[in-house]
């Protein structure tokens, strides 16, 4: 028995030890990765780094979400390259009834050169304000410059629990040079599994810990002139040339499309609708940037012809000129130079049709990548047939359809891919009919902002212009465009001019800007110029009321009554109040919107704090009300048509009276009883 017990001892003693054993391997293992979660908790405890989520709580007011000013920095390997966006706030809890739209992309998405109220999703939410007064809009824009489909897949994972009602993009021209593109100076692009590894990674703030020594170390190692004068698009540029169908030509074709694939997944499996807009880019007017020379021995008349056809170019011999470029171009037909030279000459004849066709190949040749390949716009029908949520913006075709001879140019766009104000205000036009085709949101007929008043209507200042014309004009001076002979110069004559410039090289901010603007008109007393600053600025600031209602009082006082009452019944939506109520109530009086007026004016009687008698003007619309009834079922009736602008004159409502005597006199010129009204309109 005692030899048995010893035995069990022994045993047991043996299992305890490998029990040690076994959790000192356990706890060898864990060690580093408790010592690694250590540092990632004290780091984040003292707040090292940054929080790189796509939102996070606004600064302005806690009840809202804002874009993450340091979002970016996930994608950009050097900070400091990396860009910020655009601050625009919305609710953390969503009301029932909001429509919330996204929107992903780049520098045009954005809205260079002009930002603010020219990109395209500000025409777009200028128009959808007006068309749908009473519904609350968020269209968020979480575009930024130099970034590509990488970035587009990524925020469009992160906004899926934000309740998106639409999500709208603009992708595809930055593929190759902006961040992790297959042709930038991003150390880590070309491998899909490894970028998407280190995107996670920065998440952490011991990777960002390690990646800033590693910046810093390098960083002193380099010399200190290295990026000296270099715009931000020369600094993220590493292959100049990607000839046509090279490897790294096809990686980018395949990177696009495994992205916009998987956002599109993305968007799909969580039901939310998606419009995708193919490219946009200059066609004639932009020669290419660099043309991928013909190997001498290969095509030896190539050069020589080539360079004849460039002569008889500079000597005005455009029948020479083509049949050198011609006969070069049947030896070596990818030269980017000579299929635009051939499409310059095919325009001049009078052939857009063969034209555009070297245009297109010119841009598809050219080796400097910074307009996208043609076979993106091929492949993003076949990526939407794949999703019934996605649909296809034919961006394209429509600036095709506004360009002479259907061939993109300096009419639409700026320089080489970002439109120019009409341009964009095209964009916003072929999403918005997208999206109300759709049924994303709808409109009545009579309450539709058409393209035309859109274009009218559109608070733009001439600061806003300016400012992007000194921006263009800056770019062509820089690489790469020093390279075509730019060098556009622009004067500064005036303060609206020097206002321009502050802004467009970052002197001053656009706000800042805009309320010494405001400043200026007031002085001058031009109030049609100082309401367009104003409503710029509610743009701007959609959810503070101030503007609004300034907007409102600059409009009432220009006589543009629509204008007026769209500004106030948005300030009374957020914060009724008797002034309010009285002021739209007697604006939609003047504009005979009898209807509309009598809920302003109850809520004026019912709230009466200044104790001013009302009721018999409430008498007076009811029975105006009963009359236009009347009035709708018997268009001749005189009688009552004169009643109306009587019962209009006694309530003080010149405007209203004018439009009824001006009906009566149209179809009886000596009624008798009109024209006693009209001179006692001109007493008044």
């Amino acid at each position: 028995m005692n030899k048995t017990r010893f035995h069990d001892y022994g045993t047991q003693a043996v299992l305890l030890r490998k029990k040690r054993m076994l959790v000192i391997k356990v706890i060898s293992i864990l060690f580093p990765f408790l010592i690694i979660a250590g540092v990632e908790g004290g780091l984040r405890l003292f707040n090292y780094g940054h929080d790189l989520r796509l939102f996070i709580t606004s600064p302005q007011d806690p009840d809202y979400y804002q874009f993450n000013p340091d979002a970016s920095l996930k994608y950009f390997s050097d900070p400091a390259v990396a860009t910020k966006g655009n601050v625009e706030l919305f609710k953390k809890v969503k009301d029932t009834g909001t429509l919330r739209i996204f929107v992903l992309g780049e520098s045009t998405t954005i809205g260079y050169p002009y930002f603010h109220n020219g990109s395209f999703h500000r025409w777009l939410q200028y128009r959808l304000m007006h068309t749908n007064p009473d519904k609350r809009l968020e269209i968020i824009n979480l575009s930024l410059t130099g970034v590509n489909s990488y970035t587009v897949e990524g925020f469009a994972k992160e906004l899926l629990p934000y309740q998106p009602d639409a999500v709208l993009i603009y992708t595809g021209h930055n593929e190759y040079y902006g961040c992790l593109g297959a042709g930038s100076t991003d150390k880590i692009a070309g491998s899909p599994f490894l970028i998407h590894l280190v995107l996670k990674l920065r998440e952490y703030r011991l990777t960002q810990l390690m990646a800033n020594a590693l910046n810093s170390i390098t960083s002193r190692k380099a010399s200190a002139g290295s990026g000296a004068g270099k715009t931000r698009m020369e600094m993220m540029v590493a292959e100049q040339q990607i000839p046509f169908g090279s490897p790294l030509y096809e990686r980018g074709i395949t990177q696009f499309t495994t992205n916009m694939d998987n956002t599109l997944r993305l968007l799909h499996e969580a039901n939310v609708p998606v419009f995708i807009s193919n490219l946009v880019s200059a066609e004639k007017d932009l020669f290419p940037f660099i043309s991928v020379e013909a190997d001498s021995t290969k095509y030896p008349d190539f050069n020589r012809n080539y360079q004849l056809g460039v002569q008889s170019i500079s000597k005005g011999d455009s029948t020479a000129a083509f049949q050198y470029f011609e006969t070069a171009q049947h030896s070596y037909n990818t030269h980017a130079g000579c299929n635009y030279y051939l499409g310059e000459l095919q325009l001049q004849r009078g052939d857009s049709v063969a034209a555009k066709n070297y245009f297109d190949k010119a841009r598809d040749f050219d080796a400097l990548r910074f307009r996208a390949p043609s076979k993106l716009n091929e492949v993003l029908p076949q990526l939407v047939s794949k999703y019934k949520n996605a649909h296809l913006v034919d961006a394209n075709a429509v600036f095709e359809a506004n360009s002479p001879g259907r061939i993109i140019g300096k009419e639409l766009v700026l320089e080489h891919v970002h439109p120019d104000l009409k341009g964009y205000a095209l964009l916003s036009d072929i999403f918005y009919q997208s999206l109300k085709t759709q049924g994303i949101f709808t409109v009545s007929e009579d309450a539709e902002m058409s393209f035309a008043q859109l274009q009218q209507m559109m608070p733009l200042t001439v600061v806003d212009t300016l400012a992007a014309k000194f921006k263009i004009a800056n770019l062509k001076k820089s690489w790469p465009f020093n390279h075509t002979g730019a060098a556009d110069t622009m004067l500064i004559t005036t303060a609206e001019e020097q206002l321009a410039y502050d802004v467009a090289f970052r002197h001053t901010s656009w706000g800042d800007a805009m309320r010494e603007l405001y400043t200026t008109y007031n002085r001058q007393g031009d109030l049609a110029k100082a309401a367009i600053v104003v409503a710029a600025i509610v743009q701007e600031h959609p959810l503070d009321m101030a503007p609004y209602e300034e907007a409102g009082n600059y409009y009432g006082k220009l006589n543009n009554t629509p204008e007026a009452i769209f500004y106030f019944k948005r300030v009374f939506a957020s914060a009724p109040s008797f002034d309010v109520a009285r002021t739209l109530f007697v604006l939609c009086l003047k504009a005979d919107k009898t209807t509309e007026a009598l809920p302003y004016l109850n809520y004026a009687i019912d709230h009466n704090e200044r104790r001013l008698n009302l009721l018999p003007v409430r008498e007076c619309l009811l029975q105006i009300v009963q009359l236009q009834q009347v009035a709708a079922k018997e268009p001749a009736n005189i009688a009552v048509l004169n009643q109306i602008a009587g019962l209009y004159i006694k309530m003080g409502n010149k405007d209203g009276a004018e439009l009824y005597i001006a009906k009566v006199l149209q179809t009886s010129p000596g009624n008798p009883e009109a024209l006693a009204i009209q001179d006692q309109l001109k007493k008044v």
